[in-house]
């Protein structure tokens, strides 16, 4: 497969690095986020980096499943993320 390179950024991918490559295939696109203090948001991914950081547009925050606060643009810190769903459940 070799490496890949990522447009939006000019950096050179290992084919390790997969879940950097599909979110960046997902950029402008709906994610949920969901931190490792159960803290999720909601919103559209305008872009990423390397370590994982995802600034999101349009954020909400949810609690428990219910939503709790809305944001404008957020930055989420990637070594806080648990996981991240790419096709997130309907708010």
């Amino acid at each position: 497969m070799g490496n890949r390179e990522c447009a939006h950024q000019g950096v050179i991918l290992e084919p390790s690095r997969k879940p950097l490559n599909l979110l960046v295939r997902k950029l402008n696109g709906d994610v949920a986020v969901k931190l490792k203090n159960d803290t999720e948001y909601r919103g559209k991914m305008i872009d990423c980096d390397s370590h994982m950081n995802i600034i999101l547009d349009g954020a909400r925050e949810f609690r428990g499943g219910d939503p709790a606060t809305n944001y404008g643009s957020l930055i989420v810190r990637g070594s806080n993320v648990l996981y991240i769903c790419v096709t997130p459940p309907p708010s």
